[in-house]
């Protein structure tokens, strides 16, 4: 039996429209027939081999899909056939390393990542691991839910990495696909947000999204106006732009203990003003994506109405143009692949 993938045959190339095999479950394994899969930027990184761990070729990117179980294998008994599920980035870990034991899954060392270890949802039908998908709740539509099991829980971690408080202040940098829903998280957790970026379009949206103070990064020095605005600097700043800019941009923006948390992914270095940093005392500190009790809370919020993302749907068929798109910016929050109606 054959099915519909976007593969990555080469990097940095366009990807290939082909038959694949359907997977089949085997021994504490699943089959889902994917409904919804969200397009994130991490999918371009894999498929231009931007990273140093590069995945095998050939393979399918893809990991927030969404779908039902269509196939149980043996000894599975924390799913069943007809479930609604997600296949994020965390697809599985070892379960017993002192990572897992602490409930630090997504740093094990032995994590295999959707759609980039392992092929993910850019297909009809993804192969899984049950221990590990996110149970999506009632009331939550497959194209609401997609990009919340990746961009959803990534940036709700790394705000509870700021460790700020109700009624204290962030610096969200970086208002797009990622930040949108940050500014949302940040509102339902009690935060002030002081929205950045450097498009005018993404700010007028971010403000309507209930933030409190926005400032374009390309009109003012960021740091400054958010010193300003927050009386001495944000309690957490959270970096989504995947801007080796904004990563410097971001450590001037935290207040005297203050922490800068890095959740977007550029290729390269970026300069820390040492001084600044153990003068004033500010944490930095890398946060990636997030645990399955973060999952279920991040999903939480949405269900309850308090977090919606923005999405756009197209089909399979326009990966590459979406692809494109994402290169230059053109994205204004979350694209998801539609396969209910293919």
């Amino acid at each position: 039996m054959k099915m519909q993938a976007a593969v990555v045959e080469a990097f940095g190339q366009p990807l290939v429209l082909r038959e694949w095999d359907i997977p089949v479950a085997g021994p504490g394994q699943i089959v889902i027939k994917t409904e919804a899969c969200g397009v994130c930027h991490t999918d371009l990184h894999a498929a231009n081999g931007d990273w140093p761990l590069k995945p095998g070729l050939p393979f399918i990117p893809g990991h927030e899909a969404i779908g039902k179980v269509t196939e149980v294998g043996a000894g599975v008994t924390i799913v069943k056939e007809g479930d609604r599920v997600g296949v994020p980035w965390l697809y599985s870990a070892c379960g017993h390393c002192e990572y897992c034991l602490n409930a630090w899954e997504t740093v094990c060392p032995d994590a295999k990542f959707g759609g980039y270890t392992r092929n993910g949802g850019f297909a009809e039908y993804i192969l899984a691991d049950p221990n590990y998908v996110a149970h999506i709740p009632n009331g939550l539509a497959p194209s609401e839910a997609a990009p919340l099991i990746c961009a959803g829980i990534t940036t709700y971690k790394g705000l509870k990495q700021t460790s700020a408080k109700p009624g204290q202040w962030v610096a969200i940098s970086g208002c797009g696909g990622l930040g949108h829903l940050a500014i949302q998280y940040a509102k339902a957790m009690g935060l002030l947000v002081c929205a950045v970026d450097i498009d005018d379009g993404k700010l007028t949206h971010a403000k309507a999204l209930g933030a409190d103070v926005i400032v374009n990064a390309k009109h003012e020095d960021p740091a400054a106006a958010v010193k300003k605005s927050t009386g001495g600097g944000a309690h957490g700043v959270l970096i989504t732009a995947p801007s080796l800019i904004a990563f410097k941009q971001g450590i001037g923006m935290a207040r005297k203990l203050g922490t800068c948390v890095l959740v977007g992914l550029p290729p390269g270095e970026f300069p820390v003003p040492l001084f600044d940093v153990v003068a004033n005392c500010i944490t930095v500190r890398g946060s990636f994506v997030g645990t399955r009790a973060d999952m279920a809370e991040a999903l939480a919020f949405a269900v309850d109405g308090k977090v919606r993302a923005d999405i756009e749907l197209q089909p399979l068929s326009a990966i590459n143009e979406v692809f494109n798109r994402l290169r230059h910016g053109d994205v204004p929050a979350r694209v998801v692949l539609n396969f209910q109606s293919a």
